[in-house]
């Protein structure tokens, strides 16, 4: 029996794109890498108008160190023109990319991540912060993110920023580790009153993370999360 195909088919046959600009775009961040990306979940509307996407892009790791190996990607159809449209994300974390997926309209349960398709959640905290991440991913915005597939403990490091003014600690640092004997990751949660503060614990890691106020992650307002930061606040170390 050939090996199983994990390469994301985009259902493109018969198909052209909307634009020379999306042609171009489409070669310049999905169809040049395919071959080096896999498919973690994918999900096809019944209409055939969209398909929703996860994806880890194994060519990120020959290039600069630390960068996000995720794509959340979503494509549209006309059947009417027969041509397509597409958007996309590059994020650090499944959890992130499939948040970003469910606010362009995936159904949350359509999108999981089937068993065998990277590790597995340690513990109930670990699934609670993921679940919470999908629903709420969008009230944060992504400043930062460090990706280590290098050292014995493969991990990674995001910093995000609440939206909105109510929030006290409105900076917060997502970890995760994954232990590749047991193949199983954990994730966890700090909350920070400034982005320096934030910062110092990536860069120092003298003292556990400090868990935000339990309501805190829902009082900001609902706004996309950008596919790629705005700023860089200094690589994460």
């Amino acid at each position: 029996m050939p090996p199983t195909d994990y390469r994301p088919d985009f259902r493109l046959d018969g198909f052209e794109p909307a634009s020379d600009e999306v042609e171009e775009r489409f070669w310049a961040h999905l169809d040049a890498e395919s071959g080096s990306m896999t498919t973690l979940a994918d999900h096809h509307s019944p209409d055939g108008r969209n398909s929703f996407y996860v994806i880890h892009d194994g060519s990120v790791t020959w290039g600069l160190p630390g960068e996000p190996q995720l794509v959340a990607a979503h494509i549209t159809r006309d059947s009417t023109t027969m041509t397509y449209d597409f958007a996309h994300a590059e994020l650090p974390l499944p959890a992130l990319a499939q948040s970003w997926l469910i606010k362009r309209g995936c159904p949350a349960d359509a999108i999981a991540l089937p068993s065998g398709m990277g590790t597995t959640a340690a513990d109930p905290a670990t699934v609670a912060l993921q679940q919470r991440i999908m629903r709420d991913g969008d009230h944060f915005e992504l400043l930062d993110s460090h990706t280590d597939d290098l050292s014995s403990q493969t991990e990674v490091v995001v910093l995000l920023r609440a939206r909105g003014e109510r929030v006290q600690k409105p900076f917060r640092v997502l970890l995760e580790q994954a232990d590749l004997d047991t193949f199983t990751h954990t994730l966890r949660e700090g909350a920070f009153e400034t982005m320096e503060a934030a910062v110092d614990w990536m860069e120092e890691r003298s003292a556990p993370l400090p868990p935000p106020a339990p309501s805190s992650a829902r009082t900001a307002g609902p706004s996309p999360l950008p596919g790629a930061p705005p700023r860089r606040p200094g690589r994460i170390r």
